[in-house]
């Protein structure tokens, strides 16, 4: 079992992810962590644990009806975790949170809720946000996980057409997951936000864990909130707090 050394500064054990959806996704969530965590010394870090299996199956296939279930590969990651003594997980992707109730429930460990947070970022960028556009997966779409989400606080969600979801969300989701160049999905991205924005959104998020990677061209078009670094917040207010006792308040870069 992991135990916390004595005079941590933090509240609680370690923090386990449960990532390689995609690989590159995982460690970027992990650096973002480190980088947003207010810790004045190395010692002062989250402990963190990660089980980061890429032979996880297709989320998105499988919401489709196209692919075997991610459950239980999803399950022996985080029952691993569990064992190791980690008190809560992060999972940085979108899409698993289709399968989030089914591992919290078969392993008994607390999950954090990206969607929740990602929806909660994007209504505070501004005042009056009711209308939020989502760059996602299919699988992501298809769950309506983001709808459900904003019909629980009154945010309307807003999704690019089908057409637009082909053409360009999906391959420079594509693109990105197998290491191209980033210069042609970050301008299909853009693309992408910039009809959500003629649709009425007033903030898009970047809803799965490799669109952030890419948005930099979106983000001059209109406001985007990074599901990400909403994780990481998600996670920090669980687990972290400063030697003088207070917790750090969102930081949406």
């Amino acid at each position: 079992m992991f135990s916390v050394p004595r005079g941590r500064v933090h509240v609680g054990p370690a923090l386990g992810i449960l990532g390689g959806m995609g690989p590159l996704a995982t460690a970027d969530f992990y650096r973002r962590l480190v980088a947003r965590t207010p810790a004045g010394s190395d010692q002062e870090h989250l402990p963190v644990l990660m089980w980061a299996d890429p032979a996880v199956p297709d989320r998105t296939a499988a919401l489709l009806g196209r692919g075997p279930s991610p459950v239980p590969t999803l399950v022996a990651g985080a029952r691993w975790l569990k064992r190791a003594g980690v008190c809560c997980l992060a999972i940085p992707c979108n899409t698993a949170h289709a399968y989030v109730d089914q591992v919290s429930k078969a392993v008994g460990v607390e999950v954090l809720d990206m969607i929740g947070a990602a929806l909660r970022a994007a209504v505070d960028t501004a005042a009056g946000v009711t209308r939020v556009g989502i760059l996602s997966t299919q699988g992501t779409r298809s769950a309506s996980l983001y709808e459900r989400a904003g019909a629980r606080i009154g945010v309307d969600v807003l999704q690019v057409s089908g057409r637009i979801q082909s053409a360009y969300v999906d391959p420079a989701i594509r693109a990105v997951k197998a290491g191209a160049d980033r210069a042609v999905p970050e301008q299909q991205i853009a693309s992408a936000a910039a009809a959500l924005r003629e649709q009425g959104a007033q903030v898009v998020i970047a809803a799965c864990t490799e669109i952030p990677l890419i948005s930099g061209a979106a983000a001059r078009i209109v406001p985007v909130v990074d599901s990400t670094d909403a994780l990481v917040d998600a996670a920090l207010a669980r687990l972290w707090q400063g030697g003088d006792g207070v917790r750090p308040g969102r930081r949406i870069a």
